[in-house]
């Protein structure tokens, strides 16, 4: 078929005898994985071409990484051409990390044909699987690809598929979307969202992080949200009817393609001077006070997300990147944000406002599930459903401990009814919190003793309030 210098011939390196051109965007190392499926290959045996400078990038379990890529020198690229029987500037043209430099890589016309492994997300960008039926009508063959993508065009509109990350050591490729047109419409609308970024002087990448980065923060709240219903119906829609016992798993995966209409719509809103506006006028203007819960700015937000109860909840999500970006707009109009620098740039997101990844979260979520025993992750041990119960106690009890600033001035009666009745609705609520608290590490392995000890009383109290408390539940 053909020789190279590394094959066990040493004979004279010919071209390849077939034509396998790069698909747009494709990593390289999808290619040379394409490339040895046509010459009937093993792709190790392919890779023989090339003196290899390292070792294949893998999970920590030790598979291999789907977004590996492969940069070459420049004697590396005359055979990776040869093979393919295209021009080098087809595949510069198609490739990203064509060209780019390795310092482990020799240099010269003279070099021997040498490669280096890199992982995609490093050299070029985010680095997504394909759509296998695309691929199949370019080449003819059903076979996987990898592609630098951006978040935002995610959507193979033409078969509805949401291409998944492939940074992530898990086995899909993509989620079905072909009953949700509004993810399908929501890439279609970012066209627009993105070119009037460019108009507003702003970079399209920063504003969709911005965006992602808020809805993402919604995306944590939402569980504990009861009037939340379009994401279920859309999670269990992505999850083939119904995520059912793994639905934190279909959290995690499903997230960015549940999402991103939202992303988009908020995207747009941010871009928008009318918002804007709003913002500067929920602060007082040339009159500064603090921003309030009803703002005109969130309650217009929450509309253009079809959600318009979500405002006062958007409002008073303190320290997330919403409170930033809006925080920037301001300082920009008072003049007060000093000179250029994140401090006065909306579009500014700090590190910890930055979504988490899916491959990040999936490697959480498999550290948590095979701790041992009470050395288990509370995430993994304790059910979501326990869990929302837990936090949206706290949160009652923090709203109407809330409800006291300020309420100690007027006649003592009023003072003192309201404080009491308030502090022993909020003692109830805490009360119960802890109840659920103390059963759910139990139930999940920690020896009684030590809850009862944290609990600050014996292990037979905590026993006997415990078995009362399922009693009062089971009736």
């Amino acid at each position: 078929m053909f020789d190279t210098p590394n094959t066990p011939s040493g004979g004279r390196r010919r071209g390849g005898v077939f034509r396998v051109a790069p698909l747009s965007g494709e990593t390289t190392s999808s290619l040379l994985c394409r490339l040895a499926a046509g010459y009937g290959l093993q792709t190790k045996a392919l890779r023989s071409c090339w003196q290899w400078r390292n070792y294949p990038p893998a999970h920590e379990g030790g598979g291999a990484r789907a977004d590996a890529e492969v940069l070459l020198n420049t004697a590396g690229q005359e055979v990776l051409t040869e093979l393919c029987g295209v021009g080098q500037d087809v595949l510069a043209r198609a490739l990203p990390s064509w060209g780019r430099e390795d310092a482990k890589l020799p240099t010269g016309q003279d070099g021997a044909p040498a490669a280096a492994w890199r992982i995609g997300g490093a050299v070029a960008g985010p680095v997504a699987f394909g759509c296998r039926l695309c691929a199949a009508r370019r080449t003819g063959t059903a076979v996987r690809v990898v592609r630098y993508t951006p978040p935002w065009s995610r959507v193979c509109v033409r078969h509805g598929r949401w291409q998944l990350d492939a940074d992530a050591n898990q086995p899909l490729e993509y989620l079905d979307v072909r009953h949700l047109p509004e993810v399908t419409a929501a890439q279609r609308r970012w066209a627009g969202v993105a070119r009037r970024a460019v108009r507003a002087g702003a970079e399209p990448e920063r504003v969709f992080a911005l965006a992602q980065a808020v809805v993402a923060r919604w995306w944590e709240k939402a569980l504990h949200w009861e009037r939340e219903t379009i994401w279920p119906r859309r999670l269990h829609q992505v999850a083939g009817g119904d995520a059912g016992d793994d639905l934190e798993r279909w959290r995690i995966v499903g997230r960015d393609a549940v999402v991103f209409p939202e992303v988009v719509a908020v995207a747009d809103a941010l871009l928008d001077p009318a918002m804007a506006q709003l913002v500067w006028r929920d602060s007082g203007a040339g009159r500064p006070r603090a921003l309030p819960a009803d703002g005109m700015f969130c309650r217009r937000l929450g509309e253009r997300v079809g959600r318009q109860w979500l405002g006062p909840l958007a409002a008073t999500d303190y320290g997330g990147p919403l409170t930033s970006w809006m925080g920037a707009v301001i300082r920009l109009r008072r003049g007060a944000g000093g000179p250029p620098g994140y401090d006065n740039d909306p579009w500014w997101l700090r590190q910890e406002h930055q979504s988490a990844t899916m491959a990040g979260q999936l490697r959480v979520l498999g550290k948590e599930k095979k701790a041992p025993g009470s050395g288990r992750m509370w995430r993994a041990a304790v059910p979501a459903e326990q869990r929302t119960l837990i936090t949206r106690t706290i949160e009652s009890a923090e709203e109407q401990l809330l409800q006291l600033r300020g309420v100690q001035t007027g006649p003592t009666a009023d003072v003192a009814r309201q404080l009491l009745r308030t502090l022993r609705h909020s003692a109830g609520l805490i009360e119960n919190a802890w109840k659920r608290t103390a059963l759910a590490a139990a139930n999940a392995g920690v020896p009684l003793e030590e809850v009862a000890q944290w609990a600050g009383m014996s292990a037979d109290a905590l026993r006997k309030v415990l078995t009362a408390g399922q009693a009062d539940d089971a009736g």
